[in-house]
């Protein structure tokens, strides 16, 4: 046994005895559950993952010191560490708004193409390295401009989005070695038969027979039924689909899709607080996604919460590293719930049957158990969480009561023979159980008894891995640095940035921003890339954004130098402070938004990213037509100041609201634009 595993059994021991004398293990309810695969065993299991996207959920990761950085891999993707997952889901971005930010497209408009863009690739070779097994699956939220082809609507012309989606797979493993498994066709949006016909089509012609795809990708509702129902009626449709794939489905299935036959994946779930209460939901749903639903794979939004504090679905990730610059991250309990059945199985093992090794417990709760395709290996995985404080964030939950109960097991047929079975424990107490918290304990072996038979006392909120598997461990690193706030004064020239990238720190709200070597120069600039509006996933208006710094911020001073001295440019630039939303809410957030127009030498200055509230407008005649021009916004004591190339050119009283948020910059349009720098002090 190695020292990990003594001291955690040692620790759960030590653990018990205190909840025995705090009477928290009183038996309430004795019942008995066989496992045995004689009439035949459930659904193929195919893995727990985790999203990388919906979007721009990863943003600062790759900002993290190298040393840190892995350490956070290594909790997310090292086999036997900590979640383990079995899959990866990343968004192929489109360049804009989708979710929580914008990813970088692979293809802005015709004659572009680029497979170094964005941090996707990067996050996919990272979970291959630790763990080659990984499957790896894309879906688009947001598609470039170049598919829509001037509508809102990637459906349009199908063929034209069938050869974005076969260029990013032919790029994955073109530039980057990476075989991808999955596909998806159009995140939460409705599905379009002719397209995933062609889809087919396309991935075949281009010998990717092997990449399944999960459709529809959206929320139960009616497109389950529907989808199954198509299918019904269209045999070239049911064999291009290879998944239904369903978001937030409160761990039920619609029945139509379960009699049709298709393996059923809950492919976008979870999307709570990664604290206790959420770690509840997540060991909850693992379990019941099958037990109530027969979905073979449950992958979370998200994978891991790196981005901005202040954004939208704060934590909503396995786990958290939203600070970069200090190196600080939370490995958080949904971490270890994961590993309760990741370590334990793999895509291939087989779920047991309904009511011989998959249920519901009589005193509340649930267990399933799988087995190795070889059925040398059986894994139970048992919780009992309470109803309070386990919903997930989109969940209807019905209420259900939970006691301590008295659990016997016999294990018969192929496991009969089964002598040892590894114990890992978690409990995620609540108020009434003074908020006792153990995750991921080894708790020894059980041996069954000449029959098949032991027992195992059960209470509240807890979560138990008995498995025949030996290897699982509970991965652990120094305690990181302490959190800080971003610092200040901050200044970025984009020269340490490697090219086609975004800088760590910079994060686009809408449109894509991009490090590029300006031409006729070895200086780097930062680039506003889609020059066509994309085919937008949520409200968008015709602008760009770029988020840095902390939204809590007042009165500072930012400031950049900017050229629009070039083909396919915008219109305008702007700076802006206070920007007090992000993601799909930026549009109709608050704001003070300082444009300027180059062509004809003006400015305008708004109160809201809608450009709805004008606080003043007029020329600047300091503003050069041609080249760089210095760009600066004062904010301090109720007070804004504009300046253009050192010249101040107004001056007004703001609104009392808002009174803090993030600064920002983007293009008055969809349009190219570089800037030289981006400088952020204290006023």
């Amino acid at each position: 046994m190695s020292d990990q595993k003594k001291n955690g059994l040692k620790i759960y021991e030590e653990n018990m005895k205190l909840l025995l004398l705090c009477g928290c293990l009183v038996t309430c309810t004795v019942s008995q559950y066989t496992f045995d695969d004689s009439n035949g065993l459930g659904r193929r299991f195919d893995g727990i993952g985790g999203l990388s996207g919906g979007g721009a959920t990863s943003k600062l990761l790759p900002g993290y010191p190298e040393h840190l950085r892995d350490q956070i891999l290594d909790y997310l993707f090292k086999p036997n560490f900590g979640a383990s997952l079995h899959i990866l889901k990343v968004e192929i971005g489109g360049g804009s708004m989708s979710g929580v930010g914008s990813e970088a497209s692979h293809i802005y408009h015709d004659g572009d193409e680029n497979y170094q863009r964005g941090y996707e690739w990067w996050m996919m070779k990272e979970a291959k390295k630790r763990n080659p097994k990984i499957k790896l699956y894309g879906l688009p939220w947001v598609f470039s401009g170049w598919v829509g082809n001037g509508t809102n609507s990637p459906y349009t012309y199908p063929e034209r989005t069938v050869e974005y989606i076969v260029k990013w797979i032919k790029g994955a493993k073109e530039y980057h070695g990476l075989d991808i498994d999955y596909i998806g066709e159009w995140n939460e949006q409705n599905y379009n038969t002719t397209y995933l016909k062609m889809l087919r089509q396309g991935l075949d012609k281009n010998n990717f027979e092997h990449i399944q795809i999960v459709a529809a990708d959206d929320f139960q509702a009616e497109f389950e039924t529907n989808l199954a129902r198509d299918m019904l009626l269209d045999l070239e449709l049911s064999s291009a689909v290879n998944f239904f794939g369903v978001h937030y489905s409160s761990t039920q299935s619609n029945l139509g899709s379960i009699m049709w036959g298709k393996q059923l994946w809950a492919s976008e779930d979870y999307s709570s607080f990664n604290d206790v209460k959420g770690a509840r939901c997540w060991a909850r749903i693992l379990n019941q996604n099958y037990v109530n639903g027969l979905m073979t794979s449950t992958i979370s939004w998200n994978l891991i919460a790196a981005y901005y504090e202040g954004m939208p679905y704060q934590r909503c990730g396995l786990m958290t590293a939203n600070s970069p610059w200090s190196g600080h991250y939370d490995v958080n309990p949904t971490i270890w719930m994961t590993a309760h059945t990741t370590q334990f199985t793999e895509p291939g093992w087989i779920y047991l049957s309904h009511h011989s090794g998959v249920g519901h417990l009589v005193g509340g709760g649930s267990y399933v158990a799988l087995t190795s395709p070889d059925k040398e290996h059986l894994t139970i995985v048992i919780e009992t969480i309470d109803y309070a404080d386990s919903k997930c964030l989109h969940e209807a939950l019905p209420q259900f009561t939970v006691v301590n109960q008295t659990i016997t097991f016999k294990l018969e047929g192929s496991f009969k023979s089964i002598t040892r079975l590894h114990t890992w424990f978690s409990m995620l107490g609540n108020s009434e159980q003074k908020n006792f918290t153990v995750t991921f304990s080894y708790n020894g072996v059980i041996e069954p008894d000449d029959n098949g038979t032991f027992t195992l006392e059960a209470g509240i909120n807890q979560i138990y891995t008995l498995s025949t598997v030996d290897t699982a461990d509970k991965g652990n690193y120094p305690t990181p640095p302490d959190p800080k706030p971003f610092p200040l004064p901050y200044m970025d020239n984009f020269n340490d940035v490697v090219e086609h990238q975004e800088p760590y720190f910079v994060a686009p709200m809408s449109g894509s921003f991009e490090v590029i070597t300006s031409p006729g120069s070895s200086n780097k600039v930062l680039r506003q890339m889609p020059i066509l509006k994309p085919v937008d996933w949520c409200e968008t208006e015709n602008f760009t954004l770029a988020l840095i710094g902390n939204i809590s911020w007042t009165d500072i001073y930012v400031e950049t130098s900017f050229s629009i001295d070039m083909p396919n440019a915008t219109e305008g630039v702007f700076l802006a402070q206070r920007i007090n939303s992000g993601g799909c809410y930026t549009v109709g957030g608050q704001g003070f938004l300082f444009f300027v127009f180059p062509k004809n030498a003006t400015y305008e200055f708004w109160g809201d990213s809608r450009r709805a509230t004008l606080l003043g407008f007029g020329p600047a005649p300091s503003l050069k037509a041609n080249g760089f021009n210095k760009l600066g916004l004062k904010v301090k004591g109720g007070f804004a100041e504009g300046y253009v190339n050192g010249q101040l050119v107004f001056g007004v009283r703001m609104p009392e609201k808002p009174e803090s948020g993030f600064p920002a910059f983007g293009t008055a349009g969809f349009g190219r634009a570089d800037f030289d720098y981006i400088m952020i002090t204290e006023s």
